[in-house]
């Protein structure tokens, strides 16, 4: 923007301030909102890179207020208010209950020594295939053996597991998914 045109935007910026302050807390209903647009306005006039003459230069200027503020309202619409806030704070953590807490590491605990009594290959494919997430073809490449041997080893193993814990083994996927195993029919 040449000198020039800046200068008079600025100066008519400075000279209509209280009259865009006004238009501006009647059009938003915040006087806060208002001022901090109209001042963010203005850094935006200063940094502003137009080549020629605005025409309507009044109107441009409550234009790049009147964006300012939605930008703004836009970006403060993604915060919490204080009352949100308190909300959060008053709400109860089941999850943060002592006996909770006892529970879960006392089913870890049984979930390793239970892991702990697989042969050593099959404990690595449940491993591999629960917690790395692996694809089956990608566990029988790194261990030399079929897909179909890792899916048979990886049911023994999960089938093991869940007997030791006390929890029915259902297959969730592959033939016989949603079907409890024949172990489980005591």
């Amino acid at each position: 923007m040449s000198e020039s045109i800046k200068a008079s935007l600025r100066a008519l910026f400075l000279a209509r301030y209280a009259q865009f302050r006004k238009h501006l807390h009647h059009r938003l209903g915040s006087e806060d909102l208002a001022n901090d647009a109209l001042q963010e306005a203005y850094l935006r006039v200063e940094n502003s890179t137009v080549r020629s003459a605005v025409r309507y230069p009044s109107a441009y200027l409550f234009r790049i207020a009147l964006n300012v503020a939605e930008d703004q309202r836009k970006s403060n619409s993604r915060l919490l208010s204080v009352g949100e806030v308190e909300a959060l704070y008053d709400m109860a953590d089941e999850a943060a209950d002592p006996a909770r807490g006892a529970e879960a590491r006392n089913e870890l605990e049984a979930l390793e020594r239970a892991l702990a009594e697989l042969p050593r290959r099959r404990r690595a494919i449940v491993l591999a295939a629960r917690v790395d997430e692996m694809p089956h073809k990608d566990i029988a490449a790194r261990y030399g053996v079929s897909a179909r041997t890792v899916e048979k080893e990886l049911r023994a193993g999960l089938e093991h597991c869940c007997e030791r814990l006390g929890r029915d083994f259902i297959q969730r996927f592959g033939p016989g998914a949603g079907k409890q195993s024949p172990h489980d029919d005591r």
